[in-house]
């Protein structure tokens, strides 16, 4: 298993941008896909992006394709979410999560380590 830390989160107006962090620690970091989900109060949680092992690989939800981009660095156990063009309804606690598995349908079950979650509040 790998320990997941977020970081970046904060408070922005819409229309703006942050860049999320997820630090790996854990020998075995490169051989998980790692997503990126959220959770608003009341909301179920949403798996909104996510990345293969080699990176090659990425998927995004409707809600978040064309504004957010997924990335990893695997020399320094890494990955990233840049938001742009945030709107109020982004707001949520963003989770970084690492799986084994890759298909369509993945969900929360399928991952096997978080972090402790990052708050990001998008103000209109």
């Amino acid at each position: 298993q790998v320990q997941l830390v977020e970081s970046g989160g904060g408070l922005v107006q819409a229309g703006g941008s942050l860049r999320l962090s997820c630090a790996a620690s854990g020998r075995t970091f490169s051989t998980y896909n790692m997503g990126w989900f959220r959770q608003a109060p009341g909301k179920e949680r949403e798996l909104v992006a996510r990345i293969t092992w080699g990176g090659g690989n990425t998927y995004y939800s409707d809600s978040v394709k064309g504004r957010f981009t997924i990335s990893r660095d695997n020399a320094k156990k890494m990955v990233y979410l840049q938001m742009n063009s945030l709107k109020p309804e982004d707001t949520a606690v963003y989770y970084c999560a690492a799986t084994t598995a890759w298909r369509l349908d993945l969900g929360p079950t399928d991952f096997s380590s978080w972090g402790q979650g990052t708050q990001v509040t998008v103000s209109s």
